[in-house]
């Protein structure tokens, strides 16, 4: 009778940090892409002084591909070329920049990688970078760049909309 009023003790002391555990990942999801679907499409911003410009793909082939653009006075400043991929039960996001005449900034074989921290229903969080998801038609894009030592987090706020006014180009 006594070992069994010790292992209920023991339970009942352990009962409480599981359940306390479960309500913290509750909302967490599986790092699969299925999850971040929502980052899908066609989104504009401004940072940096200029047009920012973000096109999504949907997850195709275990991956997921997006362009980007800074345009500062009607002029393309850099792109970038970025994926996220599923990669051993995890995603990773990896980047290249290029300028504006497309040479690029990382070696050949090199890429700027992001590791999966966290998915929840509204937010995908890698070292580095993150997703949030405002709403169907808005997400915010947070990256820490670092510069002389210091890291500073740069939001991003895009809006998603599949008819922007064509842009006309000045002569």
């Amino acid at each position: 009778m006594k070992h069994l009023f010790i292992i209920a003790f023991i339970f009942s002391l352990s009962a409480p940090a599981q359940i306390e555990e479960k309500t913290i990942t509750k909302n967490t999801l599986e790092p699969k892409l299925k999850n971040i679907t929502w980052i899908s499409g066609t989104w504009r911003g401004e940072a940096f002084g200029g047009i920012t410009e973000e096109i999504w793909s949907e997850p195709l082939g275990g991956s997921m591909m997006a362009t980007f653009k800074l345009i500062n006075d009607d002029k393309v400043t850099f792109y970038e070329i970025e994926i996220i991929r599923e990669i051993e039960n995890s995603l990773v996001l990896q980047l290249k920049h290029f300028s504006s005449d497309l040479k690029g900034w990382e070696t050949k074989d090199e890429t700027i990688d992001f590791p999966l921290k966290e998915i929840t229903p509204n937010k995908v969080v890698f070292e580095g970078m993150s997703f949030e998801k405002v709403s169907n038609k808005e997400m915010n894009v947070y990256v820490d760049i670092e510069e002389n030592g210091k890291v500073e987090t740069v939001k991003f706020n895009y809006k998603k909309n599949h008819n922007y006014p064509k842009v006309v180009l000045k002569k």
